[in-house]
Formats: C-alpha cells, structure tokens, sequence
C-alpha cells in the first residue's frame, strides 16, 4: 500500500465535457482532509475516507448546480482511477497522475 497524500491533477469526464481539477489530499489513518480546485471554484473535502489505496468522499458542489456527489478513486503508485457518481446524472469516470 502506498500513500494516497499529495496534490493529484484530475480529470472528470462530464456532460459537460473534460473537467480538469487540482485535489489535495492529506490522509491521516482511515480518513483524508482536503481541497478540489478547477475552473468552477474550490471546495473543501472535510470528511473523506481511506480505505487501502482507495479515497472515497462526498462532496457538495455548487456550480453548475447544487447537488452531493460520491467520489471513489484508487490510487496505484503515482496514478489515480475511479468514478464520480452524480445521482440521477450518473457515474463519471474520473483519473489523475501525482504531482507533488
């Protein structure tokens, strides 16, 4: 198992198109803190959790609109694979590669 802490540079595949996000995560134990940044603004991720190499949180986003959406993504060195699950918008792949 390797470490899921680091600033990762996502890619979430949307119906709106490509959206590339800056994540940080500082994981500590079974659970992470940190941000998702890109061009729709910033959020905080207070409450994620760490399951082996796999991160998973919800996140209230605001913009397009408001809504909760599931993350899930597994880490396997410096690269990063999962899915944002967005409700009745369905699930989104998402992946990244380390960068700090």
């Amino acid at each position: 198992m390797g470490s899921v802490s680091g600033d990762w540079d996502v890619t979430i595949e949307t119906p709106m198109g490509t959206q590339r996000l800056r994540l940080t995560v500082q994981a500590e134990g079974s659970s992470f803190t940190g941000t998702m940044s890109g061009g729709l603004g910033s959020l905080d991720i207070p409450d994620g959790t760490v399951s082996g190499d796999t991160l998973s949180c919800r996140i209230g986003i605001t913009s397009p609109m408001p809504m909760q959406v599931d993350v899930t993504a597994t880490v396997a060195g410096d690269a990063m694979n999962g899915s944002v699950d967005a409700g009745m918008f369905g699930s989104m792949p998402l992946s990244g590669v380390r960068v700090g």
